[in-house]
Order: C-alpha cells, then structure tokens, then sequence
C-alpha cells in the first residue's frame, strides 16, 4: 500500500492514469469510465478506476502544486502505472485564447520548485512525443479546437510580480500558467514514464483572477464545456494509444 495516494496492485491494475489537481473532478471524471468506482482519498489525493473501451484507467487527484504532483507520480509507479495525462486548468498568457480553450502542452517553463528539486533548471521538461502526437490526431478527428505549444509552471498565484511574469511569457509566446505541468514531465522523464498535459483555459489573459477563478468555482459554462472535451480527448487517445501497443 503506498503511503500517501493509498493504492497497491490489488486495487487497480492500470497502466493509463489521468491526473487531475482538483480532488473534485475526479468524480466527474469517472463519470465518463465504465464500471468505475472511487477508491478513496486520503489528504489531496482522491482515486478512482474504471474502464473506456476496454482500457482499464486510474484516476487520482494531485491536488495544487508540484510537491504533491511528484508525490504521486512516484507512488503511482510503484502500483504500475507508466502513462500519465494531466487534466488539468491554466491561466491563458495569450489574447487569443479563450475560457474553455484546450491547450495541449508539449512543454513547460520549470519556473516550480519541485523540478529543480529533481533536476538543474537547465533540465528540458517536454512531454512525450508520441502520446503529445496522438492527442493533437484525436483533437483533429473530435473536431475539438486545441492549440499546442509551451505553459508555465510557477508556484504561486500571489506574488508582488505576476502582472510582470504574466507579460514577460507572454511575449515569449507561452500559452498558459499552471502549477504542475512541469513537475509532472520533469519527474515522469527521469522515471521512465510517458506524460502529456491538457489543460482547459479558465483565466482569460489580463482579466481579474478573483473573478475568474470565482466563476470557474461555480461550473461557469464555457470552462465546464472546457473540461468534458478535455476528458474526451484523454480517453480517446488513450484508446487509441493502447491499440499501438498491441501491434
């Protein structure tokens, strides 16, 4: 049993594992499996299982930040797990995205402490090529408009400079701000394991935070879209990822 996400092998068998930071929406997740059921929670970590076209899939939350996000990617390795897809929500930094946009990240600016907690901040945080190509084909044939490119991972919402930060990545063409995309490509590169992000748009660029994380708290339409189409694309190309590995 691993001591803090509360899973062992006799509990799930999967290889996939979506990766959620809000312990809430792995509910709304297992809502799109087959045959699933919540395994527990224990601190920010709430787990369920269940199955998409015949691919048995964990669902465990990270809660907010690397810290947490490495905690459990360690201990998901250590029940199986070797393929990870973050679903997770940003802050767009460029005008031209929109709230419930899908962003498909290929890379992250490691500005977190959990990365250079593992590795030099030289270290490139990049996600898988093949799992990042095939979510990018599964976007194409769901008709989901999805833009891939760089996010940020930073570690605090609050700072004295985020109007600075948010500026400066902007016109170094970053697409969004979370707080774990990093930590989960840097950890999962140095242990062997496939990792991609999907991250749904529930900050608009240069609009109020407080406002906006507000509206998201309350299921706000467009982020709610955001999210199934992000769950979608997941499980699709988790389907189709598996097909390769039978060949």
């Amino acid at each position: 049993m691993q001591p803090h996400i509360r899973l062992n092998t006799s509990m799930t068998c999967a290889k996939y594992a979506l990766f959620p930071g809000d312990p809430g929406r792995v509910d709304r997740i297992a809502r799109f499996l087959d045959k699933a059921k919540i395994l527990g929670q224990n601190r920010e970590f709430r787990a369920a299982c269940g199955w998409y076209r015949g691919v048995e899939i964990v669902v465990l939350s990270t809660g907010i930040g690397g810290p947490s996000t490495a905690i459990a990617i360690e201990e998901l390795r250590q029940v199986g797990v070797n393929t990870l897809i973050r679903i997770g929500s940003c802050g767009a930094l460029q005008d031209s995205l929109a709230l419930g946009d899908v962003i498909i990240a290929h890379g992250a600016v490691a500005d977190d402490g959990a990365s250079k907690t593992y590795a030099p901040a030289s270290y490139p945080a990049c996600a898988d090529p093949y799992l990042t190509a095939t979510l990018i084909q599964q976007a194409k044939q769901m008709n989901i408009s999805a833009v891939c490119g760089l996010v940020r991972s930073h570690d605090s919402f609050y700072t004295d400079r985020e109007a600075e930060l948010d500026a400066e990545w902007s016109a170094r063409g970053v697409l969004g701000a979370d707080m774990e995309t990093a930590a989960l490509m840097v950890v999962g590169a140095l242990r062997g394991l496939r990792t991609a992000s999907l991250l749904n748009v529930v900050v608009a660029h240069n609009g109020c935070l407080e406002s906006s994380i507000n509206h998201y708290v309350q299921q706000e339409t467009l982020c709610q879209q955001g999210e199934e189409r992000q769950i979608s694309l997941a499980l699709q190309a988790i389907y189709f990822d598996s097909l390769q590995g039978e060949q």
